[in-house]
């Protein structure tokens, strides 16, 4: 694979730390610049970030040095390198502008962001699922007026723990989902010492976030029809979503009923030789067992189990029959990892397998 040259917009937060920790040492993609608000531009990335370093292993010494440019400088950012990961902290209004800027130059970008998970020729990827959605980057760069931008945008953190799990019992007509999700503190960029609200608490509220689980899985299960991508219709989902005191690692319990109920040794035989794409393509950043099935009663659990493949895999366990639904089953995924930078980092290395950053 022929190396790229990446930079990462939104570079001094939470996610944008966690890009710069998995572009460290990437076979493919090599970090040549990195950006951020007017404020932290023409710092140093070290000066920039300062004691807001968030990640547990210590900043990289090949960006400490490196200057920060301004975000809004699209151009100067777009000439240094071929793509860029997009994690800002904007209005969504002001990232869907900043986005399309960076595309309209040329320059591709892959979102962390919320903004454009809804356009509808953008397509939102989990590279196990639905890989073939990147076919509508030839409508989206047909409306755009570009031969080489484009947007491509990974789905909300926490759907990544229990949709993977659904996606391969799709085959038996799921009808309806009940998910409950239990996420961590990070996916608000927090810290326990910059949230001391979490701490012997639970919190029942994140803004916009059960809207999300309930209607981005469908356009992850939706179809191309010409030059937009057309959400599914079923199964029906209702979600709750609560933040917990837990630093990284989202669980979702979920409750599903089917079609044409299947035993519960069907269901496990389908997520253990459950493999999409990315496993495929063998994409550096994919795990080579997506879902992992745990046999205890008490797994899987954050501590234990959200570094499973370098965070990168879904861990699901107590698969039982429900007195309501037909099963209920706990799935559990690194938000920050496999929710966040590294599902960006993943579906990056798709679109490099699939040639479109050429």
């Amino acid at each position: 694979m022929k190396q790229y040259n990446v930079g990462v917009i939104g570079a001094t937060g939470m996610v944008g730390q966690r890009f710069i920790t998995l572009l460290e040492n990437h076979p493919w993609f090599n970090l040549v610049a990195l950006a951020a608000s007017a404020r932290s531009a023409g710092k140093t990335y070290e000066e920039a970030v300062g004691s807001r370093w968030l990640m547990k292993t210590p900043m990289p010494e090949s960006v400490k040095k490196m200057v920060v440019l301004d975000a809004a400088k699209v151009e100067e950012v777009a000439a240094k390198v071929d793509f860029v990961f997009c994690a800002v902290n904007m209005k969504k209004d002001e990232i869907k502008a900043l986005e399309e800027a960076y595309a309209k130059a040329e320059c591709p970008v892959v979102s962390n962001n919320s903004a454009h998970r809804f356009t509808p020729d953008v397509p939102m990827v989990v590279p196990e699922i639905n890989a073939d959605h990147i076919d509508i980057i030839p409508a989206q760069r047909k409306r755009l007026g570009t031969k080489r931008g484009f947007v491509a945008v990974k789905s909300n953190c926490s759907l990544q723990s229990y949709v993977p799990a659904l996606h391969p019992l799709r085959k038996y007509g799921i009808s309806d989902v009940l998910v409950c999700t239990y996420q961590a503190i990070s996916g608000a960029g927090k810290t326990f010492e910059t949230f001391p609200d979490i701490l012997d608490n639970v919190i029942p509220y994140i803004g916009g976030e059960e809207e999300k689980s309930e209607q981005e899985p469908l356009k992850l299960w939706g179809r191309i029809e010409g030059e937009k991508i057309v959400s599914a219709e079923s199964p029906r989902f209702t979600a709750q979503c609560l933040r917990v005191p837990v630093s990284d690692g989202h669980m979702g319990a979920v409750f599903v009923r089917f079609e044409n109920k299947p035993s519960k040794e069907e269901i496990l035989q389908a997520w253990k030789e459950f493999h999409g794409p990315a496993q495929d393509l063998e994409l550096p950043s994919a795990p080579k067992q997506f879902l992992h099935y745990f046999e205890e009663n008490d797994r899987p659990q954050p501590k234990l189990d959200r570094m499973l493949e370098n965070g990168m895999a879904v861990s699901i366990g107590r698969l039982r029959e429900d007195n309501q639904y037909d099963y209920k089953f706990v799935c559990l995924s690194h938000n920050t990892l496999r929710g966040a930078a590294g599902g960006a980092v993943l579906l990056a290395e798709l679109l490099a397998a699939k040639g479109y950053f050429d």
